[in-house]
């Protein structure tokens, strides 16, 4: 049994005596020192006894905690002089006791031991910020109540919308909670964010603060919310003789984004002139490094990943297969651009074949944001031999909605053709797709496939936008 002693006068007293009656605590005994009738509830708890004597008055006060060892003292009192001699009377009965102390006037030393000051000033200023449009509402009562839990709402249009947990970076941060139609949902990697979802985040708050102003704002921040920055592989066993295109290829996608960092790592290095020719390209936001270490590559490359906030990785086909990289970025769920025979410079238009309806929503946030950010043409692409176009229609409306919500144009295109074949056919394309557990590697099989994932490195012809997403387990 704790037993608490509380020093109350005024209405903010009145109100806290009443939340201790309605709140009660098993464990809790209170015992409230007051001197006027009109402080005291209409319904007195069981936990709370009452002594009408006054708090100023040392040789009172010291007779009552003589004979209660109480473990806390609350002194909310409405007289700024009241105030001050009630806790001089607390500290020279007993000089360690925990005291929690209202102050209204900025008049008590906050770095006295063992004191805890609640401002009225502040608190009531903090809530009412709090009610202010774009401000973040961080929790004060829990934890360090510095910031580091807060409760975000993901507006429409932002780039978190229709996004998988899982394929959302959450480095020094993590989403605990979404709250959705007054309902709490303790996240998996496979839950997809919504549009008017509430997510309950902790982390440190200066991490935090960057985070609510990311959900907050729309399109424009490719590749976020993977990741800050671009980072390309060059591996001199597979890609020696196109390593300058590629270089200049990322170079150009990173200069087309806003405030983003190209971070170039060279794998197994066997050309000191090349490396020499690519080192010309670097500039303020063009870094490159050189790693003679061919054992641990893929640890290197991990790190590199974390330590520089990539959110897109940038190699070929073959490195892509050849270096383990498809489990390993997948795993670490970044987007992936993929190298085609078109350059990047070259290209007008992107284009997104219609797959699974979950998929095809996860995607639909980064593949707006990155079509837009480079000025291209999005074609959203119902390609189907039995012309079957109805199954397809709420994935369509879903589209629409987010060309509404960014004004960004999208050109529904719907024919009864092989996708296969009619991939082959386009020119001056950069294709966008899911990036999950299903892709395939190379085949000569894949051919006679109809899926995306079967055929997405088996065409070489033009570049790739691979999103990783999570495939739901139901």
């Amino acid at each position: 049994m704790k037993h608490i002693l509380i020093l109350a006068d005024g209405p903010i007293a009145r109100s806290f005596l009443e939340w201790v009656g309605k709140t009660r605590v098993a464990n809790n005994q209170y015992q409230a020192v007051c001197y006027r009738e009109d402080v005291l509830p209409e319904k007195m708890s069981r936990s709370l006894s009452v002594s009408h004597i006054d708090p100023t008055s040392y040789g009172k006060l010291l007779g009552l905690m003589s004979e209660v060892r109480y473990s806390t003292v609350f002194i909310v009192m409405d007289n700024e002089d009241d105030t001050l001699y009630s806790l001089q009377n607390v500290r020279k009965i007993d000089p360690k006791i925990p005291i929690v102390l209202l102050d209204k006037w900025n008049i008590v030393d906050t770095d006295m031991e063992n004191l805890t000051v609640v401002n009225e000033n502040q608190l009531i200023a903090a809530h009412l910020y709090d009610h202010l449009p774009n401000v973040p509402v961080i929790a004060q009562n829990v934890g360090l109540g510095e910031g580091e839990i807060m409760e975000i709402l993901v507006p429409f249009g932002s780039s978190y919308s229709y996004r998988h947990v899982g394929s959302i970076a959450q480095r020094k941060w993590k989403i605990a909670a979404v709250y959705r139609n007054k309902k709490q949902i303790i996240p998996t990697s496979a839950t997809m964010i919504y549009p008017n979802d509430t997510l309950l985040v902790l982390g440190k708050p200066r991490v935090l603060d960057g985070i609510y102003k990311s959900i907050n704002r729309r399109i424009g921040l490719f590749p976020e919310p993977f990741g800050q920055n671009l980072y390309l592989v060059l591996d001199f066993m597979r890609d020696k003789e196109k390593a300058l295109i590629y270089l200049k290829e990322a170079i150009y996608l990173t200069d087309q984004l806003e405030e983003k960092a190209l971070i170039v790592r060279i794998v197994n290095p066997s050309d000191f002139v090349l490396i020499d020719q690519l080192r010309e390209e670097e500039k303020e936001n063009v870094t490159i490094h050189v790693c003679y270490d061919t054992a641990e590559v893929n640890t290197l490359i991990e790190y590199d990943i974390q330590l520089y906030d990539i959110g897109l990785v940038l190699n070929s086909i073959d490195s892509f297969e050849k270096l383990g990289l498809m489990e390993q970025l997948f795993d670490l769920k970044k987007l992936v651009y993929l190298f085609g025979d078109r350059s990047l410079y070259d290209i007008s238009e992107s284009v997104v074949l219609i797959t699974d309806e979950s998929e095809m929503e996860s995607i639909s946030s980064t593949v707006i944001d990155f079509s837009e950010s480079l000025n291209l043409k999005l074609h959203l692409c119902d390609f189907d031999p039995e012309g079957d176009f109805e199954s397809k229609q709420k994935i369509i409306e879903h589209y629409e909605t987010l060309s509404q919500i960014f004004n960004y144009e999208i050109t529904i295109d719907q024919e009864r053709v092989n996708p296969v074949r009619k991939l082959h056919s386009f020119d001056a394309i950069i294709q966008l797709s899911a990036f999950n557990q299903k892709t395939s590697k190379r085949s000569i099989f894949n051919f006679v496939s109809t899926r995306v994932q079967d055929y997405l490195l088996t065409i070489e012809n033009h570049p790739k936008i691979l999103v990783p997403v999570e495939v739901s387990e139901n």
